[in-house]
């Protein structure tokens, strides 16, 4: 099953995170990319140095033009920058009988520029994470958007079941910018919580983690693959791209989307 995957995101230049992340991902996954641009963005490895939005009257034609002809079984949101865009993402997927949708709250670059407006938090709160499947936010994000404090692995599963309480099906809060050898990522639905475990890699090539995780997460579910076990192997993608990261650029490097093609031990589903 060619599982169609819509990722609503900004374009990254450098070719690591954004839209072209989501469409590697998706496409080294088994999936089959599609996209509307919400944003172009001028970055490398060292950062974000310019960000042009995309108007939303484009936005939402890019949506519609996909939808209306090739349509899709997994919607993957990623920068959206202003509650104007939010507002025009939830309208027209509204409209529509419901696709699942997976909504990675991009706030913050990995060189620390921001990506999403204050005001737009809300809008995301209120319209876009009700109607998700499954929102994967990183640490800073879920405080951004519970206003809570999350310390340790505790506060970890109290800001997870408090982003359930804002509506969706599912959330995976990652634990990536907690200081520790192990990585602690919290699968969080309403009958269960579960804590998935990786050693830390020691690298600064980790630009467009988050992006790569949710697009991988789209791409094994619109094959029919369950969540829970999505993650699972997406995380497992991830893990080995980073690991196998080519090293580019002189700041936060790109990931190996060709990470286990070759492997032994086949990462794609059957």
């Amino acid at each position: 099953m060619l599982g169609r995957v819509l990722s609503i995101a900004g374009s990254d230049s450098g070719g690591g995170a954004g839209i072209q992340a989501d469409i590697k991902a998706v496409t080294m996954l088994g999936g089959f990319a599609m996209t509307a641009v919400t944003a172009v963005t001028v970055q490398n490895t060292l950062g974000v140095s310019a960000i042009h939005d995309i108007p939303v009257g484009i936005i939402r034609a890019q949506m519609k033009a996909v939808l209306d002809d090739l349509g899709a079984d997994v919607i993957k949101t990623g920068m959206l920058a202003t509650s104007e865009i939010i507002e025009a993402v939830a309208e027209e997927l509204g409209s529509r009988d419901p696709i699942p949708l997976i909504v990675d709250p991009v706030m913050i670059a990995k060189g620390g520029a921001s990506l999403l407006m204050d005001d737009a938090v809300d809008a995301m709160k209120q319209l876009l994470i009700p109607m998700s499947l499954l929102v994967t936010p990183n640490i800073p994000e879920a405080e951004r958007l519970t206003g809570r404090v999350i310390r340790d692995l505790e506060d970890q599963k109290a800001a997870a079941d408090a982003l359930l309480g804002l509506g969706c099906e599912a959330v995976l809060l990652k634990g990536g910018h907690m200081a520790s050898e192990m990585i602690f990522d919290v699968l969080a639905t309403d009958d269960s919580i579960e804590v998935m475990m990786s050693p830390r890699i020691e690298t600064r090539h980790t630009h467009g983690t988050g992006c790569t995780l949710a697009s991988a997460i789209a791409a094994l579910y619109a094959q029919g693959v369950p969540l829970r076990d999505a993650v699972e192997m997406a995380r497992d993608y991830v893990h080995e791209a980073i690991k196998t990261a080519p090293g580019f650029g002189a700041g936060h490097g790109p990931l190996n989307f060709l990470a286990g093609i070759d492997e032994e031990e086949d990462l794609l589903p059957n």
